[in-house]
């Protein structure tokens, strides 16, 4: 089985580790002391406050797990190395539907760097599927959910 890993770039790498240590030295210790208030008021099987505390707690767990995990396969891509004229993660592409005047605009990111309203998608949309590896003046052929359509490659920046 191949060895996962997660595509991302160093700024989202800096943003993980600054989350992860958020989780363990601010929020974990804020947890366990909602929960060591909690349980001072008394019988727990009807304590809606510690019930809410151990769900955090729980969620708090699995969130550091994840991100632990994340920056121990993080593969940091540097955008720079590759081609100037290839869509790659950490980079921008605009491109036009074929058929329309109205550039669109967006930088790759690593899946949970995304935030398309911020024009950042992810390495595993479809769009930058399609787009990944091509380069600029090339006709990509790009298939979503919403259907198909053909764009052009009018620029890539890293």
């Amino acid at each position: 089985m191949p060895e996962k890993s997660y595509p991302m770039t160093a700024e989202g790498k800096e943003k993980l580790q600054a989350e992860l240590k958020n989780l363990k030295l601010v929020k974990r210790p804020e947890v366990i002391q909602r929960i060591k208030v909690a349980r001072s008021f008394g019988d727990l099987s009807e304590n809606s406050e510690y019930d809410a505390a151990k769900d955090e707690q729980s969620h708090v767990e699995d969130r550091i797990a994840q991100v632990e995990d994340m920056l121990k396969y993080a593969q940091v891509v540097d955008a720079d190395s590759v081609d100037p004229n290839e869509v790659s993660v950490g980079k921008t592409v605009t491109y036009t539907e074929v058929g329309t005047d109205d550039p669109e605009t967006y930088t790759i990111v690593g899946s949970d760097e995304s935030d398309p309203l911020n024009g950042k998608i992810s390495n595993d949309s479809p769009i930058a599927q399609a787009l990944l590896g091509k380069k600029k003046g090339e006709t990509v052929s790009i298939t979503t959910p919403g259907g198909q359509f053909d764009v052009v490659i009018n620029k890539v920046e890293a």
